[in-house]
């Protein structure tokens, strides 16, 4: 069984038309109710004709796009870039018109910048981060005053005050894109790294399958096969020893007693995938888990501690064996000499454990394997680097053996000792009960 997945970087997802024709429809309904209540219910002076005509004018372009393409239509990421600087300078040039940074409302400046980052790559949402940053500079020097009472005169805040304002609104753009751009970007990995998960499973799916349609093969051609054997048997018999054709004849005897032979063959792996594996032992489990391994100059050892008459059985688990063959590919890829691998059981849990004698894993990252694409590699001394990091496999095998009710622990070996422990825990009714649902 092959344990190494080479999985490319997928494409962020293209954003939706529909997504920020959406998000416009409630920018036009917010503005709009936040012009007409400051401009009627509270009678303050603002120039409603140009502040309406600003609104207006993004509900025609949403009008447009509505008509003018599906509302499934994917963007490519310099035409989303496009629609959300509208966005930008839209609600700019409101600001302009209604007090600048004085106005509550400019910290809504940044919620463009916050959706490129969660769908566009990161030069785009560099670019309308700087756009953002460009606009708010203008809008602390020139603006029209915020709409006030009349009696009051005009608002004015101190140039100190604004320029808190000001920082402020740019500190909040930048921590919070980034903060949407990275959970953004884990859930891409993730979905990318659980489609590599499907993709295994799959595979081992199609090979059980295989099996069954290679037991079915055998089946269906033995009847005839049988057939050809007796006929060529008969004429094998009735025709003269010193004809020409009796070695034809012998030859078509012997040819259909091997493909008899062969199908029989199938018929009893067959049988033993489904009938003897389907009680598997975990002995078993952990011979078919090793010895794809052996052959690396590294000692496989194999520890057993609990009563064989009440040793672990159930059937063949894909999700087990992959998990566990990559732990145990790994520790072999980092190992010097030896790796050991330990089965125990109890009436209430089931236990193993892989060490290795390599150099263990680097402190800096063992809180955090088991995440998509974090890896060891580049951490460790020259010597342990060749076999590789724990990265998009090590994130799989925890996954798998995680989603049949294991426990997985990882620690470095106590000092003076060297190397990596991993302990993978079944209370004893679940790992049984997993067995027995697999098949």
């Amino acid at each position: 069984m092959a344990h190494s997945i080479v999985l490319a970087p997928s494409p962020a997802p293209r954003l939706k038309l529909d997504t920020l024709v959406r998000l416009r429809w409630l920018a036009v309904i917010g503005q709009t109710a936040a012009v007409v209540g400051v401009a009627l219910g509270m009678e303050y002076p603002l120039p409603l004709g140009f502040c309406l005509g600003l609104i207006a004018l993004s509900a025609w372009l949403n009008l447009f796009l509505k008509v003018r393409y599906p509302a499934t239509q994917r963007l490519a990421d310099w035409a989303a870039a496009a629609l959300l600087a509208y966005d930008i300078l839209q609600l700019a040039a409101l600001l302009y018109l209604t007090g600048g940074l004085t106005n509550p409302f400019a910290i809504l400046l940044i919620a463009p910048v916050m959706v490129s980052a969660t769908a566009l790559k990161v030069r785009w949402t560099v670019a309308l981060g700087v756009l953002v940053v460009a606009i708010a500079s203008a809008l602390a020097f020139w603006f029209e005053p915020l709409p006030w009472s009349p009696e009051e005169g005009d608002f004015r805040l101190p140039s100190p005050y604004l320029a808190g304002i000001w920082t402020a609104l740019v500190c909040a753009l930048g921590f919070m894109a980034a903060y949407s751009f990275r959970v953004a970007e884990e859930a891409r990995q993730l979905h990318a790294a659980l489609t590599a998960t499907e993709l295994v499973l799959s595979r081992e799916q199609h090979l059980h399958q295989l099996d069954g349609l290679a037991a079915a093969a055998a089946h269906e051609l033995g009847t005839p096969l049988a057939t050809i054997a007796l006929v060529a048997k008969e004429l094998e018999r009735e025709i003269p020893p010193d004809a020409a054709w009796r070695d034809d004849i012998s030859l078509l005897r012997s040819q259909s007693e091997r493909c008899r032979e062969i199908l029989k063959k199938l018929t009893s792996l067959s049988t033993e995938f489904g009938d003897h594996l389907a009680r598997q032992p975990i002995t078993h489990l952990l011979e078919d888990v090793i010895a794809p391994h052996r052959e690396f100059g590294i000692a496989l050892i194999v520890h057993l501690d609990g009563a064989l008459d009440r040793e672990p059985v159930g059937t063949r688990n894909p999700a087990i064996l992959y998990g566990l063959g990559n732990i145990v590919e790994n520790a072999v890829d980092f190992a010097r000499s030896r790796v050991d691998i330990g089965a125990a059981w109890t009436d209430d849990e089931v236990v193993v454990t892989i060490r290795d004698d390599g150099p263990g894993f680097a402190p800096d990252v063992i809180d955090k394997l088991g995440e998509p694409y974090v890896t060891t590699r580049g951490k460790l001394p020259a010597d342990a680097r060749e076999g590789g990091g724990l990265g998009l496999g090590f994130f799989i095998a925890k996954t798998l053996l995680e989603r049949t009710g294991a426990r997985v622990e990882i620690t470095n070996r106590a000092v003076p000792e060297t190397g990596a422990v991993i302990t993978v825990r079944w209370p004893r009714e679940v790992m049984d009960e997993v067995h027995h649902e697999s098949g």
